[in-house]
C-alpha cells in the first residue's frame, strides 16, 4: 500500500497541514501504519503537489512558522477513487495494514466497494484455514542440540498454532459482522461509484 493513499483519504475528509497528518498517524492511525516520520510526510506532500493530487494554501501563524494546509484537487479525487475501486490482493498475514487502511477509508466512501474488500479477504482466509487447520504439525528432529527439549518445542508450537487459529477465527467473525453491518445500512443516493459513476 502506498502511504500517499492514506494521506489523500485523510485530506478528503478535511484540509490538513503536514503537522496535522503526522499527528493523526501517531495517534488514530497507529493500527494502519507503523510510525511515519514527519519528513516522510512532507516529502510525500511535495510529490503529491507536484503530481497535481493536492494543492495548498498558506495559513499565516503568528509567532510560529506559517503552515501549508492541503486540500484535494480534482486529480487527487480521481486518484483516491481509483484506489478505492482497485482490486485488493490479500497477503498471507491476516489483519494486514493494507487491508485495514483500505477498509477504513473505503467504507465511508463506497459501501459496496468495502463489502467487496471484505468478501475478497473472507474468501482468502477461509481457503487459508481449510489448507492449514488440520495439517500434521508434528515436529521432527534429527540430531538436535543436546539442550533442545523436543517435548517442550512441540508444546510451544501447538500453543502458538492454537493462539493463531483463535485469532484468525476472531478476524473472520469480525469480517462477517462488518459485512452484515454494511449490508444493512441504506446507501445514500450520493454515494459515488454506484449509479453516478
Amino acid at each position: 500500500m502506498k502511504f500517499e493513499y492514506v494521506l489523500l483519504a485523510l485530506i478528503a475528509g478535511r484540509p490538513r497541514s503536514g503537522f496535522d497528518l503526522g499527528r493523526w498517524v501517531e495517534t488514530e492511525g497507529q493500527f494502519l501504519r507503523s510510525r511515519a516520520h514527519h519528513s516522510q510526510i512532507y516529502r510525500l506532500l511535495g510529490r503529491m503537489t507536484a503530481d497535481g493530487w493536492v494543492a495548498f494554501e498558506v495559513d499565516p501563524r503568528e509567532g510560529r512558522p506559517d503552515a501549508k494546509v492541503y486540500h484535494l484537487t480534482p486529480r487527487g479525487r480521481d486518484v483516491l477513487w481509483e484506489w478505492v475501486r482497485s482490486p485488493y490482493e490479500p497477503t498471507s498475514r491476516f489483519q494486514d495494514p493494507d487491508f485495514l487502511a483500505r477498509f477504513a477509508f473505503t467504507a465511508p466512501l463506497n459501501r459496496q466497494a468495502a463489502i467487496g474488500l471484505i468478501e475478497t479477504e473472507l474468501a482468502y482466509r477461509r481457503a487459508q484455514i481449510a489448507r492449514n487447520r488440520g495439517r500434521d504439525r508434528t515436529l521432527r528432529f534429527e540430531g538436535p542440540l543436546p539442550e533442545l527439549d523436543p517435548g517442550l518445542a512441540q508444546e510451544v508450537f501447538d500453543e502458538l498454532h492454537a493462539y493463531g487459529a483463535s485469532a484468525v477465527d476472531t478476524w473472520v467473525a469480525w469480517l462477517e459482522g462488518m459485512r452484515e453491518r454494511l449490508g444493512h445500512h441504506r446507501t445514500p443516493d450520493t454515494e459515488r461509484g454506484d449509479s453516478s459513476a
